[in-house]
């Protein structure tokens, strides 16, 4: 049996290092996802680095790690599905692993929509606006709670 950290992004951050780099910086989806799996190997479990543009395949995955348990921490970056959405809200009540919301950019600096987050009432924690390094604590955040 592997443990296993999903990590989520969500819709546009597939752009990331073209889409608005003064605001979520110059780094590729594909640069974090590289730091991310480092960062999980030296903490000692297996990222699952995915992102979709659809709110349906995020909550079977979801779903899917729900069912498995493999999955023992969740990290989650869900775009402005954060905002919007209450079916990834509910998947996520699914799961009984620990679960952390991060953000790039700091979204309660932003316009007053992004105010509201789906996700960060079922995390333990949510971290915002230090760009890719909040991928790594949230990957370090995890690892020490599930050693506790």
């Amino acid at each position: 049996m592997s443990k296993t950290i999903l990590i989520l992004n969500g819709p546009n951050l597939n752009m990331l290092g073209t889409r608005e780099p003064g605001i979520y910086g110059a780094s590729s989806l594909s640069d974090i996802g590289k730091l991310c799996a480092e960062a999980c190997e030296k903490a000692g479990f297996k990222g699952d680095f995915r992102q979709s543009n659809h709110e349906g395949e995020l909550v079977t995955w979801v779903q899917q790690a729900s069912q498995d348990a493999n999955f023992k921490g969740v990290i989650v970056n869900a775009g402005a599905y954060t905002h919007t959405s209450v079916a990834l809200h509910d998947a996520l009540r699914l799961l009984s692993c620990p679960i952390v919301e991060v953000h790039l950019s700091n979204p309660m600096a932003r316009e007053s929509f992004r105010h509201t987050s789906y996700v960060a009432p079922l995390a333990f924690a949510s971290i915002c606006g230090l760009g890719p390094t909040g991928y790594l604590v949230a990957i370090e955040a995890l690892a020490k709670k599930l050693s506790n």
